[in-house]
């Protein structure tokens, strides 16, 4: 096949207010070109919307029918969505009829991992056939779905994206690996033949930004500040890091709320975003200590690359030197909506979108649902 213009949406669980759209130029194996990238901001009353659902989303846990704000908000951000990639796909001088699809990952509200004897359940929010009916372009939605049902842990899904990345700048020698700092923390390591892996490591922003938010402090640790001004609760951190999750073998994934703000409860500002980054970065460590080979060297993508604090730890706490994507050529803050868009077109052509050492899924494992 041929490499087609596909556009890829991200929003992440940390609920930083945007929807992030990149136009990536790909067959679904390879990357032939980064297209245009933009941040749109929600409206102030989805964002509201959206912390509610993740309250709803808590409480219902799976449990009897979908909460009503479920609907309410699944049109609204599709809509928003829809809206953002005709916004893109005009800036950038194309038309709908240049896009061969789209990948609609919709809001995670909700994930709960594979525990022996049940399999995990997963919800992301986004009406893929409506964003259809109003952009009149192919779209791929609901990812992760399959791969649950599977069996699988339906997340990461990242890692044959990454992959693809590592390929195009030859870092095909198992020394490098990728590491997304978003609400959650993942890494993808692969060997440069057959053996990709990749896992949830531990929590990345989620708990420092809920920990500022709940202080009334802003919505997150801009640039990891508080924390290199604070000192880590040494005592505190040895224990987080005896959590059994992060010496349980892989493949593994966690929910946004697995871990929580509270793990910092009772510090001083200061001292308990520095306490809950150096956990991210101590966690880190042990997700890179399973691997069979232990790589040299992370290219961070994602929110908490920004983040100075986190990014210095990484070194000191995981024992690994850490550089942002944009070293490598890479759009940090594009790079997993690219991947939607990366994946959409492996949809499109039946391509695998999982794999047993990727997701825990039983075989090599298509997904997606499909609107065209």
């Amino acid at each position: 096949m041929e490499p087609i213009w596909a556009v890829g949406l991200m929003t992440g669980t940390v609920l930083d207010g945007n929807i992030d759209v990149a136009l990536l130029r790909t067959d679904g194996e390879t990357v032939e070109n980064f297209g245009a990238y933009t941040l749109a901001p929600y409206p102030q009353r989805i964002r509201t919307l959206l912390e509610a659902t993740l309250d709803a989303a808590r409480k219902w846990n799976f449990v009897g029918p979908d909460p009503a704000i479920f609907a309410e908000v699944e049109e609204a951000l599709t809509r928003a969505q829809s809206a953002a990639v005709a916004d893109l796909i005009a800036d950038a001088g194309l038309t709908p009829a240049d896009i061969g699809v789209i990948g609609f990952h919709g809001q995670s509200v909700l994930h709960r991992a594979p525990q022996p004897g049940r399999v995990g359940a997963t919800r992301q929010l986004g009406d893929g056939r409506l964003m259809h009916e109003l952009l009149g372009i192919p779209v791929a939605y609901d990812f992760r779905s399959a791969d649950v049902r599977a069996g699988g842990q339906g997340a990461p899904l990242a890692a044959l994206y990454h992959q693809a990345l590592l390929r195009k700048i030859g870092a095909d020698d198992g020394r490098t690996a990728v590491l997304n700092l978003g609400g959650v923390a993942n890494v993808t390591t692969w060997d440069g033949k057959d053996h990709l892996v990749a896992f949830d490591t531990g929590p990345a922003n989620a708990p420092i930004n809920d920990f500022i938010k709940g202080l009334g402090l802003g919505d997150m640790d801009r640039n990891g500040n508080m924390a290199l001004r604070g000192t880590v609760d040494e005592a505190r951190l040895s224990q987080l890091l005896t959590h059994p999750y992060l010496s349980a073998p892989y493949p593994k994934s966690l929910d946004r709320f697995d871990f929580l703000a509270s793990m910092a409860e009772g510090l001083a500002p200061e001292a308990g975003a520095a306490t809950l980054t150096a956990f991210t970065a101590g966690a880190v460590g042990k997700g890179l200590d399973l691997l069979p080979t232990r790589p040299e060297r992370l290219i961070v993508c994602g929110g908490g690359r920004h983040n100075r604090a986190l990014m210095a730890m990484l070194g000191t706490r995981a024992g690994v030197k850490a550089m942002p994507a944009e070293a490598a050529g890479w759009r940090g803050d594009a790079i997993e909506a690219e991947c939607f868009a990366f994946l959409a077109v492996r949809v499109l052509r039946g391509l695998p979108i999982s794999l047993p050492t990727t997701t825990g899924a039983p075989h090599p494992l298509t997904g997606g649902e499909l609107a065209a």
